[in-house]
């Protein structure tokens, strides 16, 4: 027997070759399969049977697969353990394919990019950060590809940076090597809040490169459009977050049509421990919604209004004129009951827009998606209507 591998093989280890860092979901007719490496882990996490193919070696190559209509629920499942999947398509119709079809990889997945409405928590935004560790401070993006939110930041110190992250508590942590060795408790991290981590090589932090790739996105000739200009580090965090999430993505990211600064001046600073012994969003014991504050206060009819509640109680705003045009506007809710019921009406059949616009924008919307989306969207002229006759400026 040759120790020739066939062609088949040959195209999926050039392929795997090119994502080592990821569990390769390789098409074949209706099947996703995994060989070798990956085949051993998804058999093991997924508990499914694992097989042999006779690839041209002497062994034949361990592998096991799922059918493709069912992908999600095992991607989500892969994902939810920290592991990044590449998911590798038949590129052209195999009826008209000369030899063998073509095949590449239309999308990674990662615990901070994974766009499956089954996977995610609607009230609560699921965020990518990328963290630069510089010599003495640290530059910090964090984005939500599934809102188009992206923010960046920089601080001064690691028990800050620690607070921040506790504060958005990313699903997935992308950042430069140095990291590892600013005295952040990677373990903690990855252990009490479930975040997986991933370093990425040198040349994602290169400045130029950032800068260039973060004018090209957001298509201005300078940074200072984009009012970022004073984050230095910041701006390789967010340029970093950009190159990653295009390489994962494969797509030209058209929601994410704004960065903006996170001042944590703006905001009531909350350290970690008080944030845990505040219950604010979960309980101290359990780690469960019920019985936080904001399981009392939360009385939204829509996710987005979820999501934007949590980022209240997460953030109290310390700037009193701030603080005063948000009042004004629930003093003329309370005054208005009739009104402020209509508007609870209207807003009950909308769906999470925020989410169906960036599924829609990376072509991974299905039809019941698009039928939200439109029985949404009609809400709005009535809620603007009624919006009319109300006088606070928010």
């Amino acid at each position: 027997m040759s120790n020739e591998l066939t062609p088949m093989m040959k195209q999926y280890m050039q392929t795997k070759e090119e994502y080592k860092d990821c569990i390769l979901f390789y098409r074949l007719g209706d099947f996703y399969e995994m060989f070798f490496d990956d085949a051993l882990t998804a058999s093991k996490e997924l508990e499914i049977t694992l097989t042999g193919k006779n690839c041209g070696l002497e062994e034949r190559a361990p592998m096991c697969g799922i059918p493709y209509h069912a992908v999600d629920s095992y991607l989500n499942r892969l994902v939810s353990k920290g592991y990044k999947v590449a998911i590798c398509e038949q590129v052209e119709d195999p009826k008209k394919a000369k030899g063998l079809v073509k095949r590449e990889v239309v999308r990674i997945v990662t615990p901070g990019t994974t766009l499956d409405a089954a996977a995610l928590d609607e009230t609560k935004n699921n965020y990518l950060m990328s963290i630069v560790s510089m010599e003495e401070h640290f530059g910090c993006a964090i984005a939500d590809i599934t809102t188009g939110d992206c923010f960046l930041t920089e601080v001064p110190n690691s028990q800050k940076l620690v607070d921040v992250i506790n504060k958005f508590s990313p699903a997935e942590i992308i950042c430069n090597d140095s990291f590892f060795m600013s005295g952040v408790d990677t373990d903690d991290l990855k252990e009490r809040l479930g975040i997986c981590i991933f370093s990425l090589d040198a040349w994602y932090f290169d400045d130029d490169t950032c800068r260039k790739e973060l004018r090209e996105h957001f298509h201005v000739t300078n940074l200072e459009g984009l009012g970022i200009s004073d984050y230095d580090s910041g701006i390789i965090a967010a340029g970093a977050l950009f190159l990653y999430l295009k390489e994962t993505q494969k797509t030209a990211l058209s929601q994410m049509t704004t960065i903006r600064p996170y001042t944590a001046e703006r905001y009531m600073l909350i350290d970690s421990s008080s944030r845990r012994n505040l219950e604010l969003v979960e309980t101290l014991r359990e780690k469960q919604k019920r019985g936080s504050l904001l399981w009392v206060l939360d009385k939204t009819k829509t996710a987005m209004g979820a999501r934007t509640l949590r980022s209240f109680v997460e953030q109290p705003l310390i700037d009193a004129e701030e603080i005063n045009r948000r009042l004004e506007a629930l003093e003329e809710l309370n005054e208005k009951p009739m009104l402020r019921d209509e508007i609870r009406e209207y807003l009950n059949p909308v769906y999470d827009l925020e989410r169906l616009v960036s599924r829609i924008s990376f072509k991974s919307a299905n039809p019941r998606d698009m039928v939200a989306f439109a029985s949404s969207l009609e809400m709005i002229p009535y809620i603007k209507q009624v919006l009319k006759d109300f006088q606070a400026p928010i």
